[in-house]
């Protein structure tokens, strides 16, 4: 369903435009201060082949490092649970997959949300439980629109419909090249979601509760399936496609943290 962004804000936000002021940066452009990074197969804060680094103050995902990718996917947490929120995130795929990446990871990343701590999860499990909103970039013919959601762990209802589906496409463009994108999320805790980009609200969805596959090696001990998703961790991926983002920003909601 498409809409404006600034309906979206104005119904959960007020009349007003938000204030750049208002806008907290998780990412100070410098370093990795106030982020955990989680690899599949290694411990927490793991990071021997230096996959998440600040590049030219860019936050930087890359696998010059890397022999083949090896099913090491990865996430980059920041350290603060979050409810009801704004969060916008600047990104762009930059060189060539690398080698022994899944073919569907060609140019695909993503921001987990409402996810499980870093903490909670198991050595070797490959996704949190979470939300995620799914970026992806052309091959410069097919259309492959970005901002979609994935649902590692989790179902979400859409238009008053339980949704176990892993993967729904948002009505948003693809970008081919490598360009920056911004993609805002608009979290209203664990009532209702919405992706925006350039406007146009591109996907939306409510009530998610914890449920479902794909997820793999997780503790069941963190898994309580029924359980509602009001808030959670926020994470940037790594899934064999380097990546850079630009700008993570966040705006605390009314009641929200």
């Amino acid at each position: 369903m498409r809409g404006s962004l600034v309906g979206v804000l104005s119904l959960l936000l007020g009349s007003a435009a938000p204030r750049e002021q208002e806008w907290r940066s998780l990412f100070n452009g410098e370093d990795l201060t106030g982020w955990t990074v989680k690899i599949t197969g290694y411990d927490l804060g793991e990071d021997p082949l230096r996959t998440f680094r600040v590049e030219d103050g860019l936050l930087t995902v890359g696998y010059e490092r890397y022999d083949v990718f090896g099913q090491r996917f990865g996430h980059l947490f920041y350290d603060q649970p979050f409810s009801s929120y704004v969060l916008r995130i600047e990104y762009r795929f930059i060189g060539e997959q690398v080698e022994g990446g899944p073919d569907w990871a060609v140019k695909n990343s993503g921001v987990m949300f409402h996810s499980q701590s870093p903490q909670s999860m198991a050595r070797d499990q490959d996704f949190p439980i979470s939300l995620e909103a799914q970026f992806l970039g052309g091959n410069g013919l097919d259309e492959r629109p970005t901002a979609n959601l994935c649902t590692p762990g989790t179902h979400v209802l859409m238009q008053g419909e339980l949704t176990e589906r892993h993967c729904t496409n948002a009505h948003a463009p693809t970008y081919h090249g490598e360009e920056w994108v911004t993609v805002d999320l608009v979290v209203r805790a664990g009532t209702s979601i919405a992706h925006v980009i350039a406007g146009d609200t591109v996907l939306s969805y409510e009530r998610p509760v914890v449920g479902g596959g794909a997820v793999n090696g997780y503790d069941e001990a963190a898994k309580h399936d029924g359980e509602s998703l009001t808030g959670g961790y926020i994470a940037l991926q790594s899934e064999s496609h380097p990546v850079q983002f630009r700008q993570v920003l966040l705006r605390p909601l009314a009641g929200g943290r």
